[in-house]
């Protein structure tokens, strides 16, 4: 008899991490809701994720515990879910457990009858009565009793709280009149909510928000919005500033504890990097502020080291923050004696200034251990030390070389090698926009390699996409998790930055067949707007039976205004207008509710202002180095509404070209000459090729 038990067949290392637990899990899976049918037993739900401190914690205290362990056994069938892995099932019941008990998160705990409708929901619990919680043991004996004793109140209370999770996100506000008053207002929502202070929005805990930064971008790009500009500037560099950035090894951590960024949640997520790797390459595209530049580039940098299969390609899902439970990012904190045991005296002096490294600290549970964060700058540390830059600086880099190797001789955090289509797709676009901007190869190379990968192992028009490319540690899953809507709409978008970034016609027909397959599958041809998962097929389990049409960012781009500006994005190189239509039905069917949401809304802004903007496409012509430059001066000011694509000349034919531009480029005069020149097409109509860098630059401004 195996010592484990049946999560050790399952291929997610969150569901691994609990094999040898005494509680009989199981996988999410028909055969686990038959049996609590079968034993007439609630579901006792546990929804957590790998990189998650609190999940370990009850895992340990709770699920670990013998005695705990005989209770959910007697009265329960158990089953866990990895939240990463299945995005359908933890967004249902995340809006269950915030209409039963106002709050959501991991672990989140749910406790469904035999067809999986939630009749009680939490988060974390405590073993024992704790923190003004009733322990875990006691609610769940509760419940067992409630189950035997009083299941019509349960009944009842599961009924009304399936509708709960169908109302969620089935947000009724169609608006046919669609205009940029609606942008400009979630604009002034995000502005309102902007920390003056110390950068960010609303008070703590303080979570990056990377599409409404993008819309703040934007806007301050195309109209001179200063109040906009301030907001994206002040945040970007105070969370660059702040200890939710790690100062050595690179990256950001979750989000900050606090409003100022000192003290995080530590875990590093692939799409929080992804996305805020986006922020800064536009802020300097923007800003021209080379301290964005910096960051852009050092996010790469631990992104290439830690979260990269760099052999076949592929971004790894997270770091974990802690090592084990009885550390809170131990690993990425430091004592002033751990820093005096590694550094010089000169370099303590500098180090300890800069990055704040104090007798006391940071850290609740440790008060010695210090978050590095920039508390002054080079020049202020200069001038307290009465030093000059110049020794301060090069103490500094030789300090944080130091610091670093000294730390990768500690026990490393886990690192969920789990590849996601969707998430993946981010970081391509995002390692796509850093090569162009900076005008780097390698990333370029990476993300290219990655999509490639994607496409291969992840995508057949039969079978549609895939939602996990690849497990850690090479384990095969049991079965194939179908694809979200996310997993399509940033794909799209992914194959769309390919196409621009190679002029390879392949991506762009990817991109197109990836589009209809997102509409056929997930498109909803009655009301509207796009499903999050596709239209079930076969047997149902749970709350799955919940139809959801996501709106907010969460903080990864909504499904929907991701889906609208991937299908826009389409059709100004396709030119069709089924595309177009579609794009702006999903926009129209949330018009008359979004303004509400806000900061939480970016994705739909910037959906919206492609809709609303002419599409304004910069072809460069030419392979030598003025190309290069004609290319470098077109990426000035980010725009969501301009892109850029380079081709040789021998690429200018009609069979090699996306339709709209294989109508215009094949009859441009300057073809045949020797200089490389640039066209801007808006929309369907061209401007004359210069060769000029300052005309393209006015004709840009033009447009």
């Amino acid at each position: 008899m195996s010592q484990y038990n049946s999560l050790e067949h399952a291929a997610s290392a969150y569901l691994r991490s609990a094999m040898h637990q005494p509680v009989k899990w199981h996988e999410w899976s028909p055969e686990a809701f038959a049996l609590a049918a079968r034993e007439d037993k609630p579901i006792l739900l546990d929804i957590g994720a790998v990189w998650c401190h609190w999940c370990h914690v009850m895992d340990r205290e709770s699920y670990e515990d013998a005695a705990l362990a005989q209770v959910v056994n007697e009265h329960f069938i158990a089953v866990k879910v990895d939240r990463d892995e299945r995005p359908d099932v933890d967004s249902r019941y995340q809006a269950a457990v915030q209409a039963i008990s106002g709050q959501g998160g991991w672990p989140l705990t749910a406790i469904l009858t035999p067809d999986g409708r939630p009749f009680f929901g939490g988060t974390y619990f405590p073993r024992d009565d704790r923190y003004g919680r009733p322990g875990f043991e006691r609610v769940l004996r509760t419940l067992a009793d409630v189950w035997k004793t009083k299941r019509g109140d349960a009944l009842e209370t599961a009924g009304s709280v399936l509708a709960a999770i169908e109302h969620g996100e089935s947000f009724s506000g169609r608006s046919s009149s669609l205009s940029l008053e609606l942008a400009d207002k979630l604009i002034a929502s995000a502005v309102q909510q902007f920390d003056k202070h110390h950068g960010g929005f609303g008070t703590q805990p303080k979570f990056p928000h990377p599409a409404a930064l993008d819309m703040l971008i934007d806007v301050a790009a195309r109209t001179g919005n200063e109040a906009a500009q301030q907001a994206a500037v002040v945040t970007l560099q105070k969370m660059a500033a702040g200890g939710i950035y790690d100062h050595l090894g690179g990256g950001f951590h979750r989000y900050s504890v606090d409003e100022r960024w000192v003290v995080p949640h530590f875990e590093k997520m692939l799409y929080d990097n992804a996305e805020l790797l986006k922020n800064y390459v536009h802020a300097f595209q923007t800003f021209v502020d080379p301290e964005f530049a910096r960051v852009a580039k050092d996010m790469m940098r631990w992104m290439d080291e830690w979260l990269t299969d760099r052999e076949r390609g592929g971004f790894y899902a997270s770091q974990d923050a802690d090592v084990s439970l009885d550390d809170d990012g131990d690993y990425f904190t430091w004592t002033r004696e751990e820093a005096a045991a590694v550094l010089t005296e000169s370099e303590l002096a500098v180090a300890g200034l800069y990055f704040d490294i104090g007798e006391m600290g940071d850290m609740h549970h440790d008060p010695k251990k210090n978050v590095l964060h920039v508390k002054y700058t080079v020049e202020e540390v200069a001038q307290r030390l009465s030093r000059g830059v110049e020794d301060v600086q090069r103490d500094l880099e030789s300090a944080r070389k130091k610091l670093y190797a000294a730390r990768l001789q500690r026990p490393t955090p886990f690192i969920d090698k789990t590849v996601y289509t969707g998430w993946n797709a981010l970081a391509v676009s995002a390692y796509l926009d850093a090569a162009q901007v900076l005008q780097l190869q390698a990333p370029r190379d990476f993300a290219l390699k990655t999509l490639d990968r994607i496409l291969q192992q992840g995508w057949t028009k039969e079978a549609g996409l895939a939602h996990v490319i690849a497990y850690a540690d090479g384990k095969e899953s049991r079965q194939r998790v179908a694809g979200v809507l996310d997993d399509y709409a940033f794909l799209v978008s992914a194959c769309i930055d390919a196409w621009h970034a190679t002029a390879g016609l392949r991506y762009y027909e990817a991109a197109t067949e990836i589009g209809e397959a997102m509409i056929e599958r997930f498109y909803d041809t009655t009301g509207g707007g796009f499903f999050d998962t596709e239209t079930p097929k076969g047997e149902v389990l749970g709350a799955l039976s919940a139809r959801r049409k996501p709106l907010q960012d969460t903080p990864t781009p909504a499904g929907n205004p991701a889906a609208a500006a991937a299908l826009l994005r389409l059709e100004s190189l396709s030119g069709r207008a089924d595309f177009r239509e579609k794009a702006e039905d999903t926009l129209e069917h949330f018009g008359g509710v979004v303004e509400h949401f806000g900061l939480y809304a970016g994705t739909y802004g910037l959906a919206l202002e492609r809709l609303l903007l002419p599409q304004i496409q910069v072809v460069v012509i030419g392979a030598d180095g003025h190309a290069q430059q004609l290319s470098a001066m077109a990426t000035a000011r980010y725009a969501v509404n301009k892109s850029i694509v380079t081709l040789r000349r021998e690429q200018v034919k009609r069979e090699n070209l996306p339709p709209v531009l294989a109508e215009t480029l094949p009859a441009l005069p300057l073809l045949e000459g020797t200089a490389s020149f640039a066209v801007v097409c808006r929309g369907n109509t061209c401007q004359p090729p210069t060769s000029d860098g300052e005309e393209l630059l006015k004709e840009l401004s033009a447009v």
